[in-house]
């Protein structure tokens, strides 16, 4: 019997979605609370000149349900017309359950479908996105909604000048849904490497090491980033991952229209935008205003890309993550071509 060969649907992204705190904390406000730091310190190293916070009594399902309806809207949908919610989070409003997605499924009326999260750290939204293409191209679902938020801003040590000054709270959103052939997401890379897992890591409240006065007294619970190595291990592996990626379609760095980063460090991003040849104009950055938002970054970047105009029907778009894991990532995706009606 001859094998026929399994065409999958293509799998795109027809709406976008963000929502993030409205308290604003400042590099001047970091001076303030008596750390060691300036806003050129932090400016000039990072990039980063403020980012949004989550207030006491606000969780990462409550910024996810927001980018998630905000999406909807944009895509022209209703919450029953969603055939499964994934969300990429390492900061769940319960450590062990329910799922941020299954809170987010609850409370946008969405019908019985499946929902479950995806820990991935600031790669999770890529993570994500590559596994909604997936079900969309299999046919195991019509509309997907998937979504980055986080709330690392409760789990630094706001003594630690070399970390809290980083992250900012926030969440992003898109629907993933069938497209026209030729668009949505052409290609996918996903890697890995947990050897560099204590690069980034929080040691204490899992299972290795349960919460506990010892704990809260080491601070343990908080996250550990040895910079240096971060930084390194990042240079190393974001542009292959890109290449990797570009390959598996037959295309090159000067193919792609426009970046849409992991906004983890301007460095970073400006090292990767020299070495495809990019001009400044073709890359979205607004690390400035929300600090490292982790699986949220990418989404939210992308919203308000779309919202602005940057990205086109026809745009080839790249979008790449990097985090702890250590896990890197990146997706190649040609915008527009929906599906009308």
């Amino acid at each position: 019997m001859q094998n026929k060969q399994t065409i999958l649907k293509s799998a795109g992204i027809i709406g976008v979605g963000k929502a993030l705190p409205d308290k604003i904390v400042t590099n001047e406000d970091f001076v303030k609370l008596g750390l060691d730091t300036s806003d050129k310190w932090i400016t000039e190293r990072t990039g980063i000149k403020e980012r949004r916070i989550a207030e006491p009594g606000m969780g990462t399902a409550d910024l996810a349900v927001k980018a998630g309806q905000a999406a909807l809207d944009n895509a022209g949908l209703t919450p029953q017309e969603i055939d499964l919610v994934i969300v990429a989070t390492t900061t769940p409003d319960y450590p062990l359950f329910p799922s941020t997605a299954c809170l987010v499924q609850d409370r946008l009326g969405i019908k019985k479908v499946g929902a479950f999260d995806v820990s991935a750290a600031c790669t999770g939204f890529n993570y994500a996105l590559t596994t909604a293409a997936q079900f969309i191209g299999t046919g195991f679902a019509k509309n997907i909604l998937v979504i980055g938020a986080d709330c690392l801003s409760k789990y630094v040590d706001w003594t630690d000048r070399s970390v809290c000054i980083l992250f900012g709270d926030g969440a992003g959103a898109v629907v993933v849904s069938e497209v026209s052939e030729g668009y949505g997401i052409l290609a996918s890379d996903l890697n890995a490497n947990g050897a560099e897992g204590d690069i980034l890591i929080t040691k204490g409240g899992g299972s290795k090491k349960p919460f506990s006065a010892e704990m809260l007294k080491d601070k343990s619970h908080f996250v550990f980033m040895n910079g240096k190595a971060l930084y390194k291990v990042v240079i190393n592996s974001i542009i292959p991952t890109i290449e990797n990626t570009l390959k598996k379609v037959n295309l090159t760095s000067k193919d792609i229209d426009y970046m849409v980063p992991h906004q983890a460090n301007l460095r970073i991003i400006e090292y990767a935008r020299k070495k495809l040849g990019l001009k400044k104009d073709q890359v979205y950055i607004n690390i400035q205003k929300y600090g490292n938002t982790s699986s949220a970054s990418i989404p939210i970047a992308l919203a308000e890309a779309v919202s602005l105009g940057k990205i086109k029907e026809d745009s080839l778009l790249l979008s790449v993550g990097f985090g702890g894991g250590f896990t890197w990532a990146s997706n190649i995706i040609r915008w527009g071509g929906i599906k009308k009606g």
